[in-house]
């Protein structure tokens, strides 16, 4: 039987999907093992939802009603993800076309597009330093400008200008590209290892980043052994964190349970995992929590910390492996990682309306694979279909069981049983496999190839039954779907840039990113003193999809 373990996808009747209510009444509660949420489709959802009044006060007024700022991205999720996505937990639950109407739907108001500076084509870094700093960069800039300077962002004006408690939470490295664009400034992505010095304290505005929730323990460890740490030198940064900063840092399942929000101290960081967390959420080792655990808690920490204070906060949440899964082609991950951050949104929804004077912004940064739902190439015409039940039956993410039959290599245990029989009839749900499809799997070793490809062989399998198509391992020039909600947002009705989004929070909450950018670049600290062309070159996300 495959393993079952983190990364297993949903399949008994009260996990993944059937934790959205079947019924179009989505803020009804069930008596179920998990609280029934609504499903939030979004495929770069932009989505403001705002209780209470909205409105916007120049800096020469006094007086501002304490606000609170959550930005959701759901990394890698286009349109067509959404229509996937839609669709599955409508034939999943047995509803009317009209009965899946899913709560963002109900406030689609434009599109966002996605383009950067340096290229048609945008990536995750790019995209959220749109969002960061409300300007264009080159692919693979984190909070920089196309000069390379550092630009302010909105969580730490939000900090600096008034106070706000700020926070981080995602299912990536907490020093991947959407995390790194709100809370560090270096020229190139892959500087992880000063991305994580910068977050926690070292930084001419000081630490600006109360809570980090997150995987990437590897770049904050030293590098002592193997797999443990990505380091290059010896510097323990959990340790500089605590001593230094006065940061809390907990890194097991256990510890993260015993957060209280009436006995924390800020600052506070919980990193689980050596690099991302897992693909598929819900049925996970007790060491892992979940997305939407992990946002539970950290709401109950900031809303809390900031009645105390009589401040508001900011918290940027991703679904980094929404895009990680598109990636990949793992057409039943990607379901379940869209699953998984609906439930997220939901609760975050449910926040919202009881804590007035507090948005909700929920965007996409860009659109990965280029998914096609009802994808039949051939000289054939094509049957109008695609076959969600093949995508049910999956109950391991492709990556997982490229894993187990690479360190079956290593073992000399790869029979051809194992790999028909225990991987791809019980892992992927597929029990009549080809012989082509299994010796491409086998050849694999002898190829040179990396571990994407392996991955990719695996999730073939299902797309090509379920007739799910992918045009590419990477992102794409796609607008993603905006949506928003509450007096002000009628701003964003229509076609905007993505880095209307970040004009829209800074607007919100009286920010001044142009005075943050001024602080960070005296004495020229962020400046890069080399002349290397950053935006000709592939990062190792976009070389390997890590």
């Amino acid at each position: 039987m495959t393993s079952k373990n983190y990364s297993t996808i949903p399949t008994h009747e009260d996990d993944g999907v059937s934790t959205i209510p079947s019924k179009p009444k989505f803020f009804e509660q069930k008596t179920t093992k998990h609280r029934a949420l609504a499903a939030v489709v979004v495929s770069a959802i932009a989505a403001v939802v705002v209780t209470g009044a909205v409105m916007f006060f120049s800096k020469e007024e006094v007086t501002m009603p304490k606000r609170n700022v959550i930005m959701m991205i759901s990394d890698g999720f286009g349109p067509a993800s959404e229509t996937f996505a839609r669709q599955y937990y409508q034939w999943h639950e047995n509803l009317e076309p009209k009965g899946a109407m899913l709560p963002l739907d109900e406030i689609h108001v434009g599109h966002s597009r996605t383009q950067s500076s340096s290229s048609l084509v945008t990536d995750s870094a790019a995209g959220a330093t749109a969002f960061s700093c409300a300007l264009k960069s080159y692919n693979g800039a984190i909070g920089v400008d196309p000069e390379k300077q550092a630009c302010g962002t909105v969580l730490e004006s939000a900090k600096i200008h008034h106070n706000m408690l700020t926070g981080l939470v995602v299912t990536s490295r907490v020093t991947h590209a959407t995390p790194a664009s709100f809370s560090a400034h270096v020229a190139w992505r892959d500087w992880e290892a000063a991305i994580a010095e910068q977050q926690i304290g070292y930084n001419p505005l000081g630490r600006t980043v109360d809570l980090m929730f997150g995987g990437g323990s590897c770049e904050f460890l030293p590098n002592v052994t193997d797999h443990v740490s990505c380091r290059a030198d010896q510097r323990d940064l959990f340790k500089e964190a605590e001593e230094k900063f006065g940061w809390a840092v907990h890194r097991t399942r256990k510890e993260f349970d015993a957060l209280q929000a009436k006995n924390v101290q800020l600052p506070l960081m919980g990193v689980f995992t050596p690099h991302h967390m897992s693909y598929e959420i819900d049925r996970r080792p007790s060491e892992e929590p979940s997305l939407k655990e992990m946002v539970t808690k950290a709401l109950d920490i900031l809303s809390h910390a900031a009645e105390q204070a009589d401040q508001g906060f900011f918290l940027m949440i991703e679904g980094s492996r929404i895009d990680m899964a598109a990636h990949s082609n793992d057409a039943a991950t990607h379901v379940h990682e869209i699953l998984e951050y609906q439930r997220t949104a939901q609760l975050v929804k449910e926040f919202v309306r009881d804590h007035p004077n507090t948005v909700v912004i929920s965007t996409s940064d860009h659109e990965t694979g280029g998914l096609t739902v009802g994808s039949q190439a051939g000289p054939d015409y094509p049957e109008y279909k695609w076959n969600p039940e093949v995508i049910q039956r999956v109950t391991n993410s492709s990556e997982v069981l490229a894993q187990m039959w690479a360190q079956a290599l290593q073992t000399n245990t790869a029979t051809v049983d194992y790999l028909e029989k225990t991987l791809v009839a019980e892992g992927l749900g597929v029990p009549d496999a080809t012989k082509i499809e299994l010796k491409r799997i086998q050849d694999w070793a002898d190829s040179g190839k990396n571990m994407e490809v392996l991955v990719t062989l695996f999730a073939d399998i299902v797309s090509r039954r379920a007739l799910i198509g992918f045009t590419t391992w990477g992102h794409t020039a796609v607008d993603v779907n905006l949506y928003a909600e509450g007096p002000g947002t009628d701003k964003l009705r229509g076609s905007h840039e993505n880095t209307e989004i970040g004009d829209f929070i800074v607007n919100y909450l009286d920010l001044d990113l142009d005075d943050i950018t001024r602080r960070l670049n005296e004495g020229q600290q962020f400046s890069v003193q080399d002349n290397t062309d950053y935006t000709t070159m592939l990062s190792n996300h976009q070389r390997n999809q890590d």
